[in-house]
């Protein structure tokens, strides 16, 4: 369960306040003790409070004394550096508070001359409405700013469209050459003799004729011994040396 925003106010009460105070000083003290211990720094506390005789001390009062010794030390700029008082933590906290002011405030009109451009655009024309002029003349610049963006938007989806009307281009150029870039089916034996038959192919080229091997130069000499030992012809591929 979220804990409840405490009001940073006076308690009226005299109890209320006591109690808050006992509370919010064994808080601070336990703070002081976990800074000191995770990081590793020399800390001290001292407390004056209304309702004890003697100030709160932590941790000792000569740990106290040797703190505030090496304190001392340092020059008055570092002294000061960090260092607010009450009337310090005022002013930082109206500089915040005003700052904070003015965005909101100019997020409320600009919200105001929003709903009033889109009360415009419904009506179909400008609706009667008091106005200054420097709320006029801001109105106009809100409508000059919406319509660059939209310009600037309607120029961004152009050049979007372009550049995938040229990749879709390319794809189809890509497509319709890959036909071309492919080698020609081939076709089987039954296939060609149905286009011949057709008259589609043109007939087979005749057979080349092949060297004779051994055995037939070998039956050819034969032949030329029987026939007298006369030759009569010279085989193709034979060496008349051997």
């Amino acid at each position: 369960m979220a804990r409840k925003k405490v009001k940073l106010a006076f308690i009226e009460n005299d109890t209320a306040r006591k109690s808050t105070y006992k509370n919010r000083e064994k808080g601070l003290l336990k703070k002081v003790d976990e800074l000191a211990t995770l990081c590793g720094v020399e800390a001290c506390a001292i407390i004056y409070g209304p309702y004890e005789p003697q100030p709160e001390i932590w941790p000792s009062a000569s740990g106290v004394q040797n703190v505030l010794s090496k304190f001392m030390t340092k020059s008055e700029f570092e002294q000061r550096k960090k260092m607010v008082n009450q009337e310090s933590f005022l002013k930082e906290r109206i500089s915040k508070a005003e700052k904070q002011f003015e965005k909101q405030w100019k997020d409320n009109r600009e919200k105001e001359r929003t709903m009033f451009l889109f009360e415009c655009l419904s009506a179909g024309n400008v609706v009667q409405k008091d106005m200054s002029v420097a709320g006029l003349n801001h109105l106009a610049w809100m409508i000059d700013q919406n319509l660059k963006e939209i310009s600037r938007r309607i120029e961004a989806d152009d050049r979007n469209s372009n550049t995938h009307q040229s990749e879709n281009q390319i794809q189809m150029e890509q497509s319709l050459l890959l036909p071309l870039a492919l080698p020609p089916p081939t076709m089987s034996n039954n296939e060609d003799i149905a286009m011949m038959s057709h008259g589609h192919l043109p007939p087979p080229p005749p057979p080349q004729p092949t060297a004779p091997n051994n055995d037939e130069i070998a039956m050819n000499n034969n032949d030329i011994m029987m026939n007298g030992g006369e030759l009569e012809a010279i085989p193709f591929g034979y060496d008349a040396n051997l």
